[in-house]
């Protein structure tokens, strides 16, 4: 690859170039040596030397006409593209991946409108960039527009990116193929040549040519269809509104579908393969009253006439926002009464919700480029939330909030983790983005800044910003502006803006808001702490009297964080503290912005408790009494906590057992009161905490110990048991099918069952379930089946391998499956994806020893570019470099407590 570095460019060099590159040097790289410049595989030189596109020509609309072959695998295509040139150019740089180019033109577009005189392109390819250089032999003049016409062919991709080939199993066993897209991050450059960057916007006008047998679908509806002289059927699909190239979607297949409208008009459909089709109802009507919802919360209509959700029997990630054709995992859409769980309601619900807010936050408004990724994921995932606790309160979204913030610190915790916002520059760096800390951290800052602001005052700024960059592009620091001098209605009395910043216009401040005037919050100045510093702070809380005194600093594992000399040793947050204590369940507020910071109380109390309901993003470490005085509150009073700050207490306390400021058998201790839990998320945020203990200890093969652990598992959810009185039969039958795995006969069954289920959440339990299996055989036929794509899908083979490493019996297999098949799953998944990212640490993340260590910080320095620079893989080493520190400091603590515990009964 080129180098990126910038040299002055010596004059005497343009005379001896061509009139082409001369242009490309002073128009698209001023300063820069002709040495700097690729060479193509056949010795030509490229005109460009950055992985980023130049802006000399922008795109204004896409006129694509594709004829995809679903017996052969491949399609035919051709592109016209209406550009407008902003400076003089022989050179139109834009994206291709792998495409087979026939011929390439350019008609300059007359002032009147009508188009001059076709001329040929040259044509460079340059694969590293995943880019295409098509050169002119007279100059693009700045100010006029171009019609780039393009012909050319490639094979339906093989992988789960581009235009690219799924199947599925009709009733009668025979294989149906059909051809769906999948475009986010860098992917439509695959599928057709443009410019693949999401800041050049434009319309597209889409074509498909197929067999009458199948459908085609697209983002927008069709308004004719043709005969063709061939015999096929050309499908013309209606101008799309001005977006970006990730959210083209297009789909030929056998699908059926359901329809229902919204109260505003809008059409909503399903989609699934025939025999499934019985299964899209709950969907249909939950984003029928979820796009009302957003319709109405932002007050901006959905600008499209019709949203498509379907559902694609091959599909990596869970779902994809494509503007007006949303698509899904099979088990991210479908539902089915019987066979399905509450929790698998729940999960549709979700995501569904995320999808269609990203038709609002990422399509409307796009960001700038994926280093603010989250401004589109967190955002999605933030109106999750809000969206499900209006629509479908029956199913608690709010209790499983909380696990989203505890999952984003668990990976922000290392030093390997990034800010919310951080440069990226290759597709690979891209792909790594879409991680915990780009949707759930960005949720849980943003659920944060609504906390401190008011949710009145948050709504009116993101409703603001939606306005405000309609059809364009945003970045950082625009949602902040539009958070900024926001004028209430007149019943937003709890703002924390100060008045000169909270609105502009009035003269007297809003009743209620005295009482926070020393907090003159500025917006920007807060949250970038939040999304340009990396990792969360650990506020330490010490109470003297009436004084309380706050210390922060960065809360960090591993061998890095006690390094004095590191960067991130002076990072600094703008906290919103919160706080109630034993005389008062009214909220307090304090924006701590200084490294240490005192509160002085009314009067003294028996306990304090910070960070109420856990909606900041930090943690807390009460010092002196402190944990020992909530410890014994929870065990004599617990409901007088939220079951938040219940699960939140649990939550820090091991957290900061992983760091020395606790000891463990403090936190354990904390565990007891659990017995007497009534609330789903402390159960499980102790199971959480508890399970990962117990792992450690069976991947070490400590036997007596791990069984003394296994016992008190037990305890803590038998004595939950009012939980278990909400729970649905469909939620027991993975246990059921646990159990009957445990035998040949029991396995074979239960594979049978699931070779013939047309149910995805069946058969997700009955995956899991074969993955506990004690037979060595039985666990390595399973995921090589998962390689073969036939049975199993290859979308599942990540959380077979992850499941099969969880097995005492199989976590070995897990490994060496793993490391023979490593250039396959990049392959197919992509360098940089999350599901690589969640293999790596999935298979990793309970290992223990320094052999253990050895072996896996071989393997990937072995891989070299192939992967040994992915952040995952880092995040991987320190993970087993923070277990075996816990092992070695808490092993002996752990069963000395177990013993203790075991005398007490």
């Amino acid at each position: 690859m080129a180098t990126t570095g910038y040299l002055k460019l010596i004059g005497f060099l343009t005379a001896i170039l061509t009139f082409s590159i001369t242009d490309a040097l002073q128009n698209d790289q001023n300063g820069k040596e002709a040495s700097d410049f690729p060479f193509t595989s056949d010795g030509r030189m490229y005109p460009w030397n950055k992985m980023r596109l130049p802006k000399t020509i922008v795109p204004v609309q896409y006129d694509l006409v594709i004829q995809p072959n679903l017996t052969t695998l491949n399609f035919s295509a051709s592109v016209r593209i209406e550009v407008l040139v902003e400076s003089d150019t022989n050179s139109i740089i834009l994206h291709s991946k792998n495409l087979e180019i026939i011929k390439a033109t350019v008609i300059p577009v007359k002032k009147d409108g009508t188009p001059g005189l076709e001329s040929n392109l040259e044509i460079l390819e340059y694969p590293p960039f995943e880019q295409l250089a098509l050169q002119a032999d007279a100059p693009l003049y700045s100010g006029n527009t171009y019609l780039i016409n393009v012909d050319y062919v490639a094979n339906l991709s093989e992988s789960f990116h581009g235009f690219y080939k799924s199947t599925f199993k009709k009733q009668h066993g025979e294989i149906s193929v059909l051809a769906s897209t999948q475009f986010e991050p860098t992917a439509a450059r695959m599928a057709f040549p443009c410019f693949d960057e999401p800041a050049f916007k434009a319309k597209f006008s889409i074509k498909i040519q197929r067999e009458s047998r199948h459908i085609a679908v697209s983002n927008m509806p069709i308004i004719n269809s043709v005969k063709l002289a061939n015999g096929l059927i050309e499908d013309q699909f209606d101008v799309s509104v001005k977006m970006s190239t990730y959210l083209v979607a297009f789909i030929v297949a056998d699908f059926k579908w359901v329809s229902k409208e919204t109260k505003h008009g809008v059409k909503i459909s399903v989609y699934s393969v025939p025999e499934k089709i019985n299964q899209t109802s709950f969907a249909l009507d939950a984003a029928v009253r979820l796009l009302e919802f957003y319709e109405d919360y932002f007050n901006i209509s959905y600008p499209l006439p019709k949203q498509d959700l379907a559902a694609i029997p091959d599909f990596q990630s869970g779902a994809m926002e494509n503007w007006g054709l949303t698509t899904y995992r099979e088990s991210a859409l479908l539902y089915n009464a019987v066979t399905s769980s509450a929790s698998d309601k729940l999960g549709i619900t979700m995501i569904i919700a995320h999808e269609l807010a990203h038709q609002w936050f990422g399509n409307l408004v796009t960001v700038e480029w994926w280093n603010d990724l989250w401004l589109n994921e967190g955002f999605a995932t933030f109106m999750e939330i809000i969206s499900v606790n209006i629509t479908h309160p029956e199913l608690q979204v709010r209790e499983f909030f909380l696990d989203r913030c505890f999952s984003a610190m668990e990976a922000d915790s290392f030093n390997s983790s990034h800010p919310v916002s951080t440069p990226v520059e290759n597709p690979a760096q891209i792909q790594e983005m879409f991680d915990n800390v780009s949707y759930e951290k960005g949720a849980c800052i943003l659920n944060m800044l609504m906390d401190y602001l008011t949710e009145d005052v948050f709504k009116t700024g993101i409703i603001r910003y939606l306005r405000c960059h309609s059809y364009g592009n945003a970045k950082n620091e625009d949602l902040w502006n539009s958070l900024t001098n926001i004028c209430p209605s007149d019943d937003t009395h709890g703002s924390r803006l100060s008045e000169q910043q909270f609105c502009l216009g009035k003269s007297e401040l809003p009743p209620g808001s005295q009482w926070f005037m020393k907090d003159v919050l500025d917006v920007k100045e807060m949250m970038n702490t939040w999304t340009l510093q990396k990792g969360f702070p650990l506020v330490t809380v010490t109470v003297k009297g009436r004084q309380v005194l706050l210390r922060q600093e960065l809360y960090q594992k591993g061998s890095n964080s006690q390094d004095e000399n590191s960067e991130s040793a002076s990072y600094l947050w703008q906290i919103p503290l919160t706080y109630i204590t034993s005389h008062s369940k009214t909220v307090q507020r304090h924006l701590m912005r200084t490294k240490n910071d005192i509160i002085t109380l009314l009067e003294e109390v028996n306990w304090i408790k910070f960070n109420v309901d856990m909606n900041g993003y930090y943690i807390v470490h009460y010092e002196n009494d402190g944990w020992d005085a909530l410890i014994k509150l929870l065990r004599e009073r617990h409901t007088v906590l939220s079951s938040n700050d219940r699960a939140s207490l649990i939550n820090n306390a091991f957290q900061l057992v992983s760091i020395g400021k606790l000891p463990l058998d403090k936190a354990l201790d904390l565990t007891l009161y659990l017995k007497n839990e009534v609330s789903t998320m402390p159960v499980f945020q102790g199971m959480n905490e508890l399970v990962p203990i117990y792992k450690l200890m069976e991947k070490r093969e400590m036997e007596e110990v791990e069984n003394q652990m296994k016992v008190r598992l037990i305890t803590v959810i038998c004595g939950s048991v009012l939980i278990w009185h909400q729970i649905l039969p469909a939620d027991v039958a993975l246990a059921i099918f646990t159990v009957g795995a445990q035998t040949t006969e029991g396995w074979d069954f239960l594979f049978e069952k699931y070779r013939h289920s047309l149910f995805s959440s069946e058969k997700s339990k009955i995956r899991a379930a074969l993955t506990i299996s004690k037979n060595t055989e039985k666990l390595q036929w399973l995921m090589d089946q998962s390689l073969q794509d036939d049975i199993i899908k290859t979308q599942d083979l990540p959380s077979i391998v992850i499941l099969v490493n969880k097995n005492p019996t199989g976590h070995h297999l897990a490994w060496e499956f793993f490391k023979k098949n490593w250039n396959k799953l990049i392959e197919k998944f992509e360098l940089g994806s999350s599901s690589i990212a969640y293999t790596v640490t999935g298979i990793t993340s309970q290992y223990s020893t320094r052999l253990h260590l050895e072996e896996v910080q071989g393997f990937f320095e072995s891989l070299k570019d192939k992967g040994s620079q992915l952040r995952c893989v880092q995040q991987a080493i320190e993970t087993i470099e923070e277990n075996i520190q816990w092992m070695d400091k808490n092993f002996i603590k752990i069963a000395a407590w177990l013993e203790n515990l075991k005398s007490l009964d």
